[in-house]
């Protein structure tokens, strides 16, 4: 079950969430959702542009949380270490609270296809600001590009596991397990 948090915003993306679950995103329309959350359609288009964005929401605070630790690590921090510290940052805005609500965000979005290109378009952009950021700290390239495409592959792959079923370990727990596994990849025997 999805849970529901308190405010409006969080609401009406708990609502939406049920209802995609339930009936299906493409069958559940903005009117629904804003009636389900006991809203009017114009409170709910103050929040979200569309339906998709109550899935969507959030991506500057997402981005934000990997280039922060980017921009505030001293200079000469190696590209690895950065990409750690992204890393380790990614995993305060996957709370195990979050977790139920993710899962279900990701089955809604696995079952559409243009919701699926939406998350890819939304790694990719990751890459890109977290490439820029790491240019911005004074990583050449090609490494600044190798060290974004390695973090998001590594978020990635830690999201995915963090969501499976039985998994119950932390995000940063997954994250480092899977940083440890590029570590071995990388430098055998470290």
């Amino acid at each position: 079950m999805v849970r529901w948090q308190p405010g409006t915003r969080e609401r009406l993306q708990g609502t939406a969430l049920l209802l995609f679950t339930e009936r299906g995103y493409d069958e559940t329309t903005v009117a629904e959702i804003a009636a389900a959350a006991d809203v009017t359609e114009r409170t709910f288009f103050r929040h979200f542009a569309d339906k998709r964005e109550v899935l969507f929401a959030g991506q500057e605070d997402f981005l934000g949380t990997f280039t922060e630790p980017v921009a505030a690590a001293e200079p000469g921090t190696p590209p690895f270490v950065l990409v750690r510290r992204a890393l380790e940052s990614a995993a305060a805005f996957f709370p195990d609270d979050r977790r139920t609500w993710s899962r279900t965000r990701q089955r809604v979005i696995d079952a559409v296809p243009a919701l699926g290109e939406r998350e890819l378009g939304k790694l990719a952009n990751l890459k890109v600001h977290l490439g820029a950021a790491l240019r911005e700290h004074g990583v050449a390239e090609p490494a600044a590009t190798i060290a974004a495409e390695t973090a998001v592959t590594v978020f990635h792959l830690s999201f995915a596991q963090w969501i499976a079923d039985g998994e119950d370990r932390d995000f940063a727990a997954v994250a480092h397990e899977r940083l440890d596994a590029l570590t071995e990849v990388v430098h055998p025997g470290r």
